[in-house]
């Protein structure tokens, strides 16, 4: 599967909301980015994040769910159309170009920025061009990145199966409304081999979880990993700002679509 399609499955998250509004005015984002010692982000990934949509992006701290995420070519140039808006921008040159996730130790990342650290936003216009130029500087992640610092907010636990058994591999996201529609906010990274996850979120709050073997919005595959906390009646978790809940479990199973006049199998 390529990116290109993931970003089309990521914006399926928010196709019912976009439908019932009407055409979104769209323009285009290109530029081009460059890792360390000037070399072109070859075949790395653009992904942008929509101000408004939640906090600002900081991969020290949560990964938020990105609105687009778009293949570079081979000299890290790259074309987004996205709906008008301002939008955060970042790269990324993953070890494995399929996953969208949270940036991996040893993955280059860089979030545009200025001289003094802090991000910079881009304008885009209906049937406007914005053109951002060369970025430089992705550096590899520290594995420092992704855990858990002093003051960090989070959501902790373990995904198990119906016999209590880990489950690895498997993606949390953290809503914040019981409906559950459109995009979610945060990303777990995978879960390990022991089933555990490590949801950080920006600040204290309801939550709401679901659990998915993959990115992307619409209905999953059968026999995917699919859950949400609570059933059929989405339950929140309560996290306060600065701390970490912990030992929050997650029942799982794998999605299986019911049979026309039986319910579920």
């Amino acid at each position: 599967m390529k990116i290109r399609l993931l970003t089309a499955i990521l914006c399926m998250f928010a196709a019912s909301v976009a439908v019932a509004a009407g055409p979104v005015p769209t323009g285009t984002v290109s530029g081009k980015f460059l890792g360390e010692g000037k070399v072109p982000l070859s075949k790395g990934s653009v992904v942008l994040f929509r101000r408004g949509s939640g906090p600002p992006p900081a991969p020290d701290r949560y990964w938020l769910v990105p609105d687009h995420v778009e293949t570079m070519d081979d000299d890290g140039r790259f074309t987004v159309t996205v709906e008008e808006g301002t939008y955060f921008l970042a790269a990324i040159k993953r070890n494995d170009h399929l996953e969208i996730g949270p940036p991996r130790a040893g993955e280059l990342f860089l979030i545009a920025a200025d001289d003094k650290g802090k991000l910079l936003t881009f304008d885009v216009k209906g049937n406007g061009a914005v053109n951002v130029g060369t970025i430089g500087g992705a550096r590899p992640i520290s594995k420092e990145t992704g855990m858990m610092r002093p003051g960090a907010t989070a959501i902790e636990g373990r995904l198990v199966d119906g016999e209590g058994k880990p489950v690895e591999g498997a993606v949390v996201f953290a809503f914040t409304s019981q409906e559950m529609q459109g995009k979610p906010l945060y990303v777990s990274e995978r879960s390990d081999s022991y089933g555990k996850y490590l949801l950080r979120v920006a600040e204290g709050g309801k939550y709401y979880l679901r659990v998915r073997s993959a990115y992307g919005g619409g209905a999953p595959d059968e026999g995917s990993i699919f859950a949400t906390l609570g059933g059929d009646v989405p339950a929140a978790v309560s996290v306060t700002s600065g701390e970490v809940l912990k030992d929050v479990a997650i029942p799982v199973g794998r999605f299986e679509r019911p049979i026309k006049g039986k319910g579920k199998r």
